[in-house]
């Protein structure tokens, strides 16, 4: 079995839909897992802003309830048959990209615009279970053959969103169903996709699977624990996050799970796509740069600095936010340091959107520092890379960071970045103390406590070694010069894909 057919199960993919860095691995990884021979497809949901961006091909596929396939309804972990229209396949590829990609329509439930997670609120769609158990369900029945023309060898799904096509692989397994090797790979522990134990009845998930080496989670059905339960092989997005996620402070109450698992669990750091984040070549930052010409990234930070209304100042160090504005992402702890960063000479530009008491507290410092801090609610890609090129050292001080794409773009930018030292931060960045930067492997500013001491002390550092210019230049040429790419990253993903065919059929991949 030399070039291994693969069902890849996501809910985004950039361009088409993003809402976070699931997003980018969707559109980085599957390319690279294709140039190193593996016949990828990708599972979407049919959501307005993707399918807008897939040209059709071919016939479509229905994709039966268990109940239509001979399967007794409400007895096994199948879905029951739904009132109206069945949910249905639609073959196509990524009109960009020309990516295979089988789109899921299920009348109601994907066919609505705005955030694909939340309503206009903020809280979560109400039929949020019902949209991500069919995506499940049609990823299982993928796995067992409902496409005659193409059936894959493995299952790798992404995240809460795809956790029950674990549980009904499991149960059509234990029906006599064909069974593909499967990977599942977490994104962020913190978001599980838990639903109350009524979602049972409609989902088709009996008892026999509702305990706590099941799908129980506190009482309730947890998306997420299937996907862990039910797996070949875990996957998460860097070697720390791995490790941090065994233990009870980053386990999210799955860490006795994941160390009875920890045999098949694998840290697999992701990668930049050069095609999108290359200074030398962004369409989006004109003129381009790179580590021996930098005149292009100064006039970038005038261009930032004229964009987001702040006095053009070359002399400022210029620290830069591209990010949700959480708790999660350690942005609680900025207004805290902004007043020193001010009286130190530097500036602020935040890009992102997120809590309401952070944003407040940003637009407060924002209007208290005027051309000295500045802040864009939302979303922007175009300005993200402007900020990201013009920026002189990028935050990302989070309380817990599964991989972090934010680091390894402000790093390929000659933006130094000044991260916490948790999960893939740890694993991409070093710290500018005196014994990395005499042996050359500094990249970085690197602190330990979610504190504002912490945060502080590495943002004084920061500074300082701003006014040391050839050691600030070398550490900026030592970051953009390395390399987090995703033919890395789909070499260590195909390791894993090999194991697990390996233990499901007995064979591996050459």
């Amino acid at each position: 079995m030399n070039s291994p057919k693969v069902l890849y199960a996501c809910s985004e993919v950039y361009p088409l839909l993003k809402t976070g860095g699931l997003a980018d691995v969707s559109a980085g990884l599957p390319p690279a897992l294709a140039a190193q021979g593996v016949d990828v497809c990708l599972l979407l949901p049919a959501f307005p802003d993707v399918v807008a961006g897939v040209e059709p091909e071919g016939p479509s596929l229905l994709v039966p309830a268990g109940g239509t396939m001979g399967l007794p309804t409400g007895l096994g972990p199948w879905p029951r048959p739904a009132p109206g229209p069945s949910p249905w396949l639609q073959r196509g590829r990524i009109t960009a990209s020309g990516q295979a990609v089988m789109l899921l329509h299920a009348p109601g439930l994907f066919d609505r615009p705005g955030n694909p997670y939340h309503d206009a609120s903020g809280k979560p769609w109400a039929d949020a279970a019902d949209q991500f158990a069919w995506l499940g369900w049609a990823a299982a029945l993928l796995g067992t053959g409902l496409d005659s023309g193409w059936i894959p060898d493995l299952v790798h799904g992404h995240d809460w969103h795809t956790g029950l096509a674990f549980a009904y692989l499991h149960g059509l397994a234990a029906s006599g169903h064909r069974r593909p090797a499967t990977v599942f790979t977490i994104h962020n522990l913190a978001y599980q996709g838990v639903f109350p134990p009524e979602v049972r009845g409609r989902l088709g998930l009996p008892d026999a699977l509702f305990h706590i080496d099941g799908l129980e989670f506190h009482g309730q059905v947890s998306f997420m624990k299937a996907g862990l339960q039910y797996s070949d092989a875990i996957t998460t997005v860097s070697p720390g996050y791995a490790r941090e996620i065994t233990g009870e402070e980053q386990g999210c109450g799955l860490d006795g799970l994941l160390r009875q698992r920890r045999p098949v669990l694998h840290g697999i750091l992701n990668g930049v796509d050069d095609a999108v984040w290359d200074p030398a070549n962004d369409a989006l930052v004109q003129p381009g740069f790179d580590a021996d010409h930098l005149q292009g990234k100064a006039v970038a930070k005038a261009a930032l600095q004229r964009r987001m209304g702040l006095q053009e100042r070359s002399d400022a160090l210029l620290f830069v936010v591209v990010s949700r504005l959480t708790e999660q992402k350690g942005l609680h702890l900025l207004p805290g340091v902004v007043d020193d960063l001010v009286q130190r000479g530097g500036q602020l530009a935040v890009l992102g959107a997120g809590d309401p008491q952070i944003e407040g507290a940003l637009q407060h410092a924002a209007q208290h520092h005027p051309g000295q801090v500045a802040l864009h609610i939302g979303y922007d890609e175009a300005l993200a890379h402007g900020v990201i090129a013009g920026g002189d050292v990028i935050l990302v001080p989070s309380r817990f960071e599964p991989c972090g794409l934010t680091q390894l773009y402000g790093l390929r930018y000659g933006t130094l970045p000044l991260v916490r030292a948790v999960g893939g931060l740890a694993d991409t960045v070093v710290d500018c103390s005196l014994e990395h930067l005499d042996d050359g492997s500094a990249s970085g500013f690197v602190f330990h406590d979610l504190s504002l001491q912490g945060l502080s002390g590495a943002m004084r550092r920061a500074f300082a070694l701003r006014r040391r210019p050839n050691d600030w230049q070398a550490v900026q040429r030592h970051g953009m010069a390395l390399r987090f790419d995703w033919a890395r990253a789909a070499t260590d993903t195909l390791k894993v894909y090999r194991l697990s065919l390996a233990a499901t059929h007995g064979t591996a991949t050459a």
